[in-house]
């Protein structure tokens, strides 16, 4: 009796998530479709001012300061848990709120060579220090809460052009890249420190934690376990070919220490990473471009191996499986990822992840997660006269390898991982948002997480998650 009611909550609790999501997109579609679209507004519009920023930033200027601010406050009720372990996610309800600002420069030697580097400070926690789900609720928090809390460089990098071809095309300012246009055919390349999330795996309608979705698996591959220290950055050399409908791009990174540590090792002939990436850029709605990247990776580093942990386990030489109980050594561990996004028109688009790697080897820099799918709808207010507005929904579905499966059932600890018992089943997830435009550079949203499956376990859950957050671009 227990079990059916457990499942049926848990059925109540995905419907109406579902229903909240399709709401979220749905209500401005309607109210805009019940009023007559007028080309010239009756009443001012705070839409009509086109700074989306606190304050201009010039579009010739060799030099870019700037600066963000994202608050995150997020809150879970209490949930179902007839067990816990050391890094299992509280069942008690519980709130926290996180807080990232950012000070972006740069300055722009050359009409091809430019010098980049940003400032962060971090703050505040995550829902239970960011253990005991894959799918973590909120990507601003630093993985590890003992780090210091002073300001840390996060990016400084050189970034050149190279043209191969004479056309140039117009290409936004951002604070990664400052021309204001760039050859149509050229090489470029990155060399110091930045994430590699920044530049691989990314999506028009899921990357950015600032104004679109929050979870680590909807914003990122999950299965990607890209290199990078416990705050996301790493020392790296990138180069990248562009072409008209297509780009390839190669990084060769640092890995880390230890699993989750914020310490790098410049050993390349012990700990490195390489990362492959090919995108196409295709028409398959007519007039709507389409983007198709296609992800590879290879980690070398001292991982331990999920296989021989149980078996030292069962051979009594550990008291429980302990993945990092082996000698200093070097493994790898690779994977493959697939990423996609349509747009259907000028606000409306699908897109969707696909990524695996194969799971022997300890998760060692993002996360436990060795195999996932994603598909989800971004959506932006023009079509409700809210050009500066964002909203989504996404669903994502993690998993992990039976070996992974077997070490976390039998008491062993990963570093986001381990409720001491492991009843398995996919972590499901379904995330909706709304970020409104409230005035130039303030971006207050709100949104709604359902996790089914808290680290893979049965037993435990639903998770139901509400979020605020607040975004300011200076």
């Amino acid at each position: 009796m227990i079990s059916m009611c457990r499942s049926d909550l848990r059925r109540r609790y995905g419907l109406a998530m579902a229903l909240t999501g399709l709401f979220l997109l749905a209500t401005p579609v309607l109210h805009a479709q019940e009023v007559p679209e007028s080309p010239v507004p009756a009443n001012p519009d705070p839409e009509a001012d086109p700074i989306p920023v606190m304050f201009p930033h010039p579009e010739s200027d060799r030099w870019w300061i700037s600066g963000q601010a994202n608050f995150i406050s997020q809150w879970h009720p209490a949930f179902d848990s007839p067990y816990q372990g050391r890094n299992s996610l509280s069942p008690q309800a519980q709130d926290a709120t996180s807080r990232v600002l950012t000070l972006y420069t740069g300055l722009r030697l050359t009409n091809k060579a430019e010098l980049l580097c940003d400032v962060q400070e971090t703050g505040g926690h995550g829902i239970g220090e960011a253990l005991g789900l894959a799918g973590f609720t909120n990507l601003d928090v630093v993985r590890n809460p003992t780090l210091s809390k002073a300001p840390y460089i996060a990016r400084l990098m050189w970034h050149q052009i190279i043209p191969l071809s004479p056309e140039d095309a117009p290409s936004v300012r951002t604070p990664l890249s400052l021309f204001s246009s760039l050859p149509v055919r050229r090489l470029e390349i990155r060399f110091g420190k930045f994430g590699l999330a920044d530049f691989f795996d990314l999506n028009s309608y899921g990357t950015d934690s600032n104004f679109q979705f929050l979870n680590w698996t909807v914003d990122n591959n999950g299965a990607y376990d890209y290199a990078a220290d416990t705050r996301g950055f790493t020392y790296a050399a990138m180069f990248e070919y562009h072409d008209r409908h297509w780009a390839a791009r190669f990084a060769e990174g640092l890995m880390p220490k230890v699993a989750n540590g914020i310490h790098l090792d410049a050993d390349l002939t012990r700990a490195r990473s390489e990362n492959m990436e090919f995108e196409i850029h295709r028409a398959v709605i007519p007039k709507r471009e389409g983007l198709l990247r296609l992800l590879a990776y290879v980690n070398h580093a001292n991982m331990g191996i999920y296989r021989e942990a149980i078996d030292n386990f069962r051979a009594g030489l550990t008291a429980v499986p302990e993945i990092t109980a082996h000698p200093l050594q070097t493994t790898i561990k690779y994977g493959f990822g697939a990423n996609f996004e349509q747009p259907f028109n000028d606000w409306l688009g699908v897109f969707g992840r696909w990524g695996w790697n194969e799971g022997r080897h300890e998760s060692y820099a993002y996360t436990e997660v060795d195999e996932t799918i994603e598909l989800g709808l971004g959506a932006s207010g023009i079509r409700w006269n809210r050009k500066f507005d964002r909203a989504g929904v996404a669903f994502v579905s993690n998993g992990i390898s039976r070996d992974h499966q077997q070490y976390l059932a039998l008491g062993g600890l990963g570093f986001l991982l381990g409720d001491g018992r492991l009843s398995y089943g996919r972590e499901n997830i379904v995330e909706t948002y709304y970020a409104l435009h409230a005035w130039r550079g303030a971006y207050p949203s709100f949104g709604f997480q359902y996790i089914a499956n808290p680290g893979y376990n049965r037993d435990r859950g639903p998770v139901l998650v509400p979020t605020l957050r607040l975004h300011l671009e200076f």
